[in-house]
Parts: C-alpha cells; structure tokens; sequence
C-alpha cells in the first residue's frame, strides 16, 4: 500500500530527520580491400589503406603484337609471383584461424540470377557518401577485389582515406539500384497491417527466402512491433514471453510510412517528424542463414547493444559488435537492444529491440545509420517511442519483463577469491572482516571448494568444515553463496557421481547430431552439458540443488561458464562439417567458427539446435536456477549469472565477469553498469580491486569505494595474487574501506526503495545523468560519474596519484553530501584518499540507517531522512519497506510505502513546515531541535507512523 506523506518548511538546504524503524528484512593495393577481420580481445595492428591511383596514374602495359617463349616465361613467372603475394597478404590478414581446423571462407561469389554481371552504375556509385556506405563483402579475412565485389553486382571505390580505427569505410557497397523486396500486398487488421514481400532476384547468398509475410503491429500508443517472417515454413523464433496486443493502439505516438518497390519502412515521431527508422536506406536480405536490415538511426548518440568493454557512448564510425555469448571478446552477454538519443536538443529519446538469439554482427556507421546481420530465426522487432529516456527503458521491459526484487542481503557487500585453499582459510577471512568491523553480508567460494572441481560436492579434506563455517554465517546474519558451472563430469566411475548417472539416465544433456551425448572439456576433464531448454533439466537440477543443501545449506548460486565455455571446440570427437558448423557467413566470433571454445553449433537440444540456443544458454540456467532456489529455500532467490540475455533480470543478477586490477578496467566497470541498467538487469557490479594480476592499495581503495556503489558489491580476485579483501592492507587504506562501505550500509533504504521501483516500474537503479538531464547534451558522453536514482550523484577518482576529481553538475541546486554546501555547472572536487564525493540533487528526500556491520542489524536502526530543499522550499521522497526475503510482497500487498513531500506554507506571516507519515511501524520520536546548517533532527515524539500526522516548526 502506498502512503503520502506533506510538509512545509523554510529551510533552503538539506535537512536531516531521525526516526526509529523497526526491521523488517558490451595496406591494399590498387582495387583491393581487406574485409574486416575477426574480433579478438586486444584490438589488432591498425591496418592503413592507400587510396588506388586514379585511373590517370596508373600505368600501362606496353602492347605488343606477339608474345615470345621467353617473354611468356616471364609473364607466367610475374602471374605466379603477384598469385602469391596476394595468398601471402590474405593469409596474414586472416586473424584467429583456429589451429584444430582449416578456416571457414567465404562463400564464392556469384551472380544473381537474372542480373548475370551487370556492374552498377558508375554514377551512382560515386553519389553514395562514404559515410551511407552499406558493406556488400562482409566476409573477414577475405581480400575484397573489384572483381569479387562486382561479382556481387555492388559498387567498388576506395575509400578517400585510410580511417584511424580498425573497421573502416568498405570499398565494395550496395549501389542505389541494388535488386531488393517489394511490397505487393498489404491489407488492414485489428492490430495494424499485414502484407506480402517478394523478390524477384536472387542474392549472392544461398537459399533466398523469395515470399515474405510482413506484419506492423501497433501494440501501444508508444510501442511498434514489426515482424517479417517465411509464410511458406516455420523458423525459430526466441522463447520469451512477450505481450501479445489485441487490438490497434489508438492514439500512436508514431507513424508509419511503407514504401512498395523497393520496400522499405519508415517510422517518424508524430509530434516532431523526427525520421526513427528508415530502412529504405539499404537492400532487405533474408536468406535461411542470412538476414540483414539496416537503418538510419537518428543521431550518433547510441548506448546498449550487448556487454562490450568500452565507453557507455558507442562509437558509430564503423564500430562492429558482435553478439554471440563467449567468455572473451564479443563477452558474455547478447542483448540486440538499443536507446538513442535524437537530435535537436528535446531531450527526446527512443529504442529498438531486435527480438533473435541467433549469431549477429551489429555495424554502427557514420551516416549515422545501423546495420543488422543475423544468421537465422526471423526479424522481430520493436520501436519505444519514450519520448524520455527512463520511459524507453520501462517500454523495453514491458516486453522482456520487469527484473525481480532482490533479497536484502544481496545489497550488502559480498567477498570472494578463487584460492582460499580451504573452508579454515575462508572462515578466518570473516572473523578477520568482524573484528576489524568492516561490514560484510556475504561470504562466497569458488571452485576450489569442490572435490576435484565436480559440481554439488566440497573437498572432504581441506573443506570439511564448510557446513560449520555456513552455520556460523548464519548465526551471525550473514549469508554463504557458491559457483556452479554447467559442465558435469562424464568420467566418473558409475554408480560414484549421482548427477551425471542420473542426467544420464533422464536424458537431460546436449546431445551430438547423431543424438548421442555431446562431451567437452571444463575444469573436471570431459564434461556432458545440461540442456536448460527442456523441462526435465530444471527439475534434475532442482534435486541436484536440493541434495547439496541437505549437506551445506548454502543461501545464493554463482553460475559462472555458463555460454557454455568450453575448453575444446565443439567437443572431444570434433563437430560436422556441415552448413551449422559453417554458414555462409560468420558473424565477428573469437576464433572465427561458431564452435569456437563452446559446443557444436549443430548439437541438439530440446527446444532447437544450439545454433538458435546458444546465447539463450545462461538466461536459461539463471532461471532454472532461481526456479529450484525458490522451492528449496521459500524465499526470493539470490542467483548471479556470467551469462545474460534479455528477461536475464527476472531471475538474476550479472557480474561484469574477469577483469583486471588495472585503473582502466575500473573506469569500463561504470559503463558496464549503466548498460546493464538499461538492458534490465540493475543487480550488478565489476570484480572490486580487479580479478586478475595484484591490485595495489591506492587502486584497491579507490575502486572500494566506487565499488561501494555498485547496485552489486563484491570483491573478488584470481588463483595465486595476494588477498585484496580489506583486512589485508594497511590501517589507514582499511580505514577508508570500512568508511566507504559503512556509507554504503547507510543508504541501504534508498537502495532497497531504488530496487522497488525497477522491479515494480521498470526504473534504473544506476542511471547515467542523460537519464535526469535529457536535454543537457553535455551528459550525453559522461560515463565516469552516475547516480542512484533521480538524486544521489557519485563522482568517483578513477586515476592514480590525484587528490581532486572534476565532476559536471546539471543546472540546478546540488548540495555535498558531507559539508551541504551547494554547487553546479563543473567542479573540481576535493578528493583525499578516504572519500568520494557524493552530492545530492535539490528537491529529494531520501532515507538513511544508521550503519552496522551486516544488513540484518542495520535495518533495525533509526530512519534519517535527509531533505534538500528547492529553490522554492520544496523536497519529495519515499521508502519502501518489507520484511526483505518473502517472495512477492508487493503482490500481496504485504509492505510499506511511504511518501514524503515537503512544502514551503504561508502561515501567520511566516514559513512553516509540516511532515505528515502515513502508513508504516510503530514509531514513537519524543523531540527534534533544529541544528547547524538546517539539520533538523527528530526524536521520540510518541507518534505513531500508521497515522497521519503533521510536524511543523518555524
């Protein structure tokens, strides 16, 4: 239930308020190009182009009437040479061919039927602009030459000059006249229109699928569904639930506009003509292995797209992301959803979610404009209309689903490290946190808590006092999470290792082509692979999950490998050589194959082949996970997933998976933070200090403290570097940790109320400050400072060496979150080793605790609520609250949701104030006394919060 809670006051700075709570708990010659290579982790060697002599330079062939032995000799020799010098370039441009099997290659090219080699115009070829070309020679690691691209009936001019990135202006791209679909037929329904496409010319890509079905779906006033699919055979289509309008929006905020040969689609806001989508800027394909549509975008400002390492802001010059999960380059999670920015300044904002699992290359380019490249399933996709950028987002998870509230202590701070050693090493690290004080939720294992890394077993040995360890955590109130990857050891003896005997038996693994068991290799040796697609799978994992609790009654899953990684490619006997194994085209994998460290791509599961599957595969296991969590616990489930996919925040959280101690790497975090809260899954945060290589102590404080405000906190780092927990470095780098992460225990209230609204409204908990300012362009690129919610701005230090950080401060009232003096517009921060500079915005209420070392204590504290007020005197807020473990509280109305607004009041020719509670606990402040700087505290008054009351002062 929700309460409002007025007031008044005079004040024109913050405020603080004490009430007592009770707990409730992502070099060419002349007429060559080299198409873009394979991605790799590190960005390869800049290749540069040199621009083909015009045709004025080039040099000509002495004619001569007949040719000699000799000189023929010689002209063969010169063929053989430039043959080979071509090879050899070819071969190193051909990055990451792996070393088990012979590169994939591009299809060779032919004709279209019915166009035969006709070259395009020369005219019209040279009025493309560079930056509205549309690569027609995708293919990496192929040396593209006039003669291929023609082949392909595309135009072929070299680029003006050689870009400064790697991906660059293609040389062979669509001609205006490029043979595409046409729109033959279109026909009214009760949710919008549905039409025919037809392609009379085939493309240089097999199997063309000649008819389509066209399907415009006004779902909502802010919301077009568009889907073009095969009438004439059933395709794979994502296996999430989406709503299903039954009837025509009936005041849309968009138009749409068909064009009939060639087809295209544009989608323009009604209240702006601001152009959203125009695909008639490039050729529709759509072959059964694949697809491509492209489209203008709006403007440059583009964020989302999956999990990349990068700034938040995409760079759109020639910028190829690839989604295929893997657990390096193209990353861990695919999510074809983006928010853009438009121009003009309005602050408007819109999005465009690409409903397909399969393989994809996304290709941002200068124009600007986007380029989609799918290699199966359909193309189903969405436009949000916003018109702000927090409505696209709530748009967006109206679709794939609202994230889920987290349980309490799963805000709290959470400890890890792969290297503990033993149960007794692990214990010791918690009685260390609890004697220095340093608050601590969570303690976690990874994998060397297993018996010879076998999943749902511990070490007998050097763990055998895992089960005590637990049950002292949970005297304390503190809680024990461990890693699970999917991989299940198929090498036991029978008879010794119950889940692999009993998946076995029930069928539930990923099988070969030939339906026998598929077997690779993770950290036990040969593995089977769980097919988290099939019902039966989710209820063996329940009773694997089940039995291992009975032994170490464990509170939250990490499930970590889960693309699934592999350690061979494909598996131990190999994968068909056939066109799943080798499409026509390859979209940007490391490793340049499909198969590359995970399964075959032609392996069966229940649902489809892992071809559709694979990046569905953790989203899957999150929520078979969750699912069992639940029944064993009767509680919210706490799962942490390093694979995503969109509806992942329904049933998980994600960490930002291995990174480095390194101060860039802390930087990435933030970006990587923001775009999760944009793709719907606010429960995430980066490896605190880094994962990999030593963290020193000024990078270990520094990123506690931006760690701190991570929606999910948790340090954690690799095999064989020091501790980096905060009991392992100096009295005075602890000090600020403890600090930093007692702040954080302090806004737990604000956290916990943030988490409400994402999972009840669809709202960020992190947010970028474009999400507040709109119409601020300058927040448009900012990415080292973000907010919690509306109004607590954090401006961490992310260099080495310094005492100060400059922050950007929107228009407006911000007030210090320690000393409330006011600021704006851009600032150079005092920042000392043992702070980070917090501000908060004018006009918001929000509600502290007095800090202890775990949630569970904390929630038992007085209530603060800090007020800043308005030019005007006027502030709002809120708090919701329940008992933070029971699942669907808000469902059941099993909660408090209290209001709180203060406004400026003429009375008797003076200010007032009043705050009237409604709703809440039994709360009984006796006194407040204004003090210092307008710190209003307020004690034991004896008034009741379930009733509505007044406090008003002068």
């Amino acid at each position: 239930m929700t309460r409002h809670v007025t007031g008044a006051s005079a004040f024109q700075n913050c405020g603080v308020f004490f009430v007592k709570m009770v707990s409730y708990k992502r070099l060419s010659p002349e007429d060559v190009q080299f198409s873009n290579t394979a991605a790799s982790e590190e960005p390869p060697e800049e290749v540069t182009e040199v621009k083909a002599p015009e045709e004025s330079e080039r040099p000509l062939l002495p004619r001569r009437p007949s040719c000699s032995a000799t000189t023929a000799i010689i002209s063969l020799g010169f063929l053989l040479l430039m043959a080979s010098g071509i090879w050899l370039l070819g071969t190193i441009f051909w990055l990451h061919a792996p070393s088990s099997s012979a590169p994939h290659m591009a299809p060779p090219p032919r004709p279209s039927p019915g166009v035969g080699k006709a070259i395009p115009d020369p005219q019209a070829c040279a009025g493309v602009p560079e930056a509205w070309r549309f690569d027609c020679y995708p293919e990496r690691g192929v040396v593209v030459t006039r003669e291929l691209c023609e082949a392909r009936n595309c135009c072929f001019i070299p680029a003006s000059s050689p870009p400064p990135v790697r991906n660059s202006v293609p040389w062979c791209f669509y001609s205006p006249t490029f043979p595409s679909y046409s729109l033959v037929s279109l026909n009214q329904t009760e949710q919008g229109e549905v039409g025919t496409l037809v392609r009379t010319v085939k493309t240089y890509y097999p199997k063309d699928v000649l008819t389509l079905q066209l399907e415009v779906l006004y779902e909502t006033d802010h919301r077009l569904r568009v889907r073009i699919s095969d009438p004439s055979a059933s395709r794979f289509e994502v296996p999430i639930a989406v709503p299903n309008a039954t009837e025509k929006a009936s005041s849309p905020a968009y138009s749409v506009e068909l064009s009939k040969d060639p087809f295209g689609l544009v989608v323009k806001r009604t209240s702006s003509g601001t152009v959203l989508l125009n695909t008639t800027v490039a050729p529709l394909f759509f072959c059964d292995q694949f697809l491509q549509l492209s489209s203008s975008l709006s403007s440059q400002y583009v964020y989302g797209l999956g999990e990349h390492r990068s700034s938040f802001l995409h760079d759109i010059h020639w910028n190829t992301l690839t989604m295929w999960a893997r657990d390096l380059t193209n990353l861990y999670g695919a999510h074809p959803f983006y928010l853009t920015m438009e121009e003009g300044g309005r602050g408007t904002a819109h999005g465009f979610f690409l409903l397909n699992s399969n393989a994809m290359d996304v290709v941002l380019q200068p124009g600007p404009a986007v380029t989609w490249r799918t290699i199966g399933g359909i193309l189903d996709f969405y436009v949000f209309l916003g018109p702000d950028p927090a409505s696209v987002i709530g748009q967006y998870l109206e679709v794939v689903g609202y994230p889920s509230m987290p349980v309490y202590w799963a805000l709290g701070y959470h400890l890890c490290r792969w290297g503990y050693g033993s149960s007794s090493a692990t214990w010791d690290v918690v009685k260390n946190m609890r004697n220095y004080g340093i608050p601590q939720d969570v303690q976690w294992n990874d994998i060397d808590y297993m018996d010879h890394a076998l999943d749902f077993t511990f070490d007998p040995a050097n763990f055998s006092t895992l089960p005590d360890m637990v049950k002292d955590l949970h005297n304390h109130g503190q809680r024990y999470v461990m890693i699970l990857d999917p991989g299940i050891s198929s090498v036991q003896q029978e008879g010794r290792y119950w889940p692999y005997d009993e998946g076995l038996k029930r069928g539930v693994f990923i099988n070969h082509s030939d339906g026998k068991t598929l077997i690779g290799k993770v950290w036990p040796g040969q593995t089977a692979f769980p097919d988290f697609s099939d019902p039966v799978t989710h209820e063996w994992w329940y009773d694997n999950l089940k039995r291992f609790h009975d032994q170490v009654p464990f509170d939250g899953l990490w499930i970590d490998m889960n693309e699934p990684s592999n350690f061979v490619d494909g598996s131990t006997v190999g994968c068909p050589d056939n066109e799943l194994e080798n499409p026509p085209y390859t979209p940007g994998v490391l490793g340049g194959l499909l198969r590359a460290k995970t399964v075959c791509a032609s392996a069966l599961q229940k649902t489809s082949l892992h071809y559709n599957m694979h990046s569905l595969y953790g989203l899957l296991e999150a929520k078979a996970s969750a699912n069992a969590l639940r029944r064993i616990l009767g509680k919210r489930a706490f799962v942490i997933s390093r694979s995503t996919f969109p509806s992942q925040g329904l049933y998980s959280g994600h960490w930002l998976g291995d990174n480095r101690s390194h101060w860039k790497d802390m930087y990435t975090s933030i970006a990587g933070m923001l775009t999760f809260n944009l793709l719907g899954v606010p429960l995430v945060g980066a490896d605190v200090c880094g994962f990999s290589e030593q963290s020193d102590e000024e990078l270990c404080v520094r990123w506690t403290q931006l760690g701190a405000f991570y929606p999910f906190s948790r340090n954690h780092n690799t095999l064989g570097e020091p501790a980096q927990d905060p009991t392992a470095f100096s009295p005075l780098a602890r000090a600020a940790m403890r600090q930093s992460l007692l702040l954080r225990y302090s806004l737990f209230p604000l956290l916990y109320t943030l988490f409400h609204r994402a999972h009840t409204h669809g709202h960020t908990v992190a947010r970028p400050l474009l999400f507040e300012f709109p119409e601020d362009v300058r927040t448009y690129g900012i990415d080292k400072q973000f907010l919690w919610g509306r109004s607590l701005l954090v401006t961490p230090v992310l260099d080495p060496g310094v005492d100060y950080v400059v922050g950007y401060f929107p228009q407006g009232l911000w007030y210090d979150y320690y000393t409330v003096r006011i600021h704006s517009q851009e600032l150079r921060l005092h920042a000392p080793l043992d702070k980070i500079n917090l501000y908060l915005r004018e006009g918001a209420i929000i509600p502290t605790q007095r800090p202890n070392t775990t949630l569970w204590v904390s929630s038992g504290q007085p209530l603060h609520l800090i007020s800043c007020l308005t030019e005007d005197g006027s502030a709002t807020g809120e708090l919701f609250w329940d008992d933070g473990e029971s699942l669907d509280t808000f469902e059941t109305d099993q909660y408090a949701e209290i209001v709180f607004s203060v406004v400026k009041v003429w009375f008797n020719e003076r200010d007032h104030m009043a705050l009237v509670f409604k709703m809440g606990f039994n709360l009984k402040p006796r006194q407040f006394r204004v003090m210092s700087m307008g710190v209003l505290t307020v004690t034991d008054l004896g008034l009741n919060l379930s009733q509505n009351f007044t406090i008003s002062w002068m």
